[in-house]
């Protein structure tokens, strides 16, 4: 039941941010399943990050996430995550993926071991930058 469910939140949210993105740029909603949402919110990313409501959608993004891993392995605390290089030019250090809480307060961040620090509504840019350092690596 927990899966079905989570499906079905998946697809809400995604349905629901879609709408969003479609109704400000004035296009077309895609068919209502998972890849065909999450590549219209890909293919917008950009344009969503820059928007007010950026850090609400990242947290829902989040949320998703952890129902996820919870509903994968209900009885293990949250999974760790990748070690990446840090995606800031020239910085030396890699990025712990595991989010970190801030202070006392309910926000948490993603930090690289030199200092560089991502809160939850920028972490949606990071996959693009490492998609980037990754191409450049390759080449």
């Amino acid at each position: 039941m927990s899966a079905l469910d989570a499906r079905h939140n998946i697809l809400t949210i995604l349905e629901s941010w879609s709408e969003f993105v479609a109704d400000e740029l004035g296009k077309v909603v895609p068919t209502r399943s998972v890849p065909h949402l999450a590549d219209f919110l890909l293919s917008n990313l950009e344009w969503l990050t820059a928007q007010p409501p950026a850090a609400d959608f990242a947290d829902e993004m989040d949320g998703l996430r952890q129902e996820l891993l919870h509903t994968i392995d209900p009885d293990s605390s949250e999974l760790r995550m990748f070690t990446w290089e840090c995606v800031v030019d020239s910085c030396t250090g890699t990025i712990d993926t595991s989010p970190q809480q801030i202070g006392n307060t309910d926000r948490r961040s993603i930090r690289c071991s030199s200092g560089h620090s991502w809160e939850t509504h920028e972490w949606i840019t990071l996959r693009p930058l490492m998609e980037r350092q990754r191409k450049t690596v390759s080449a």
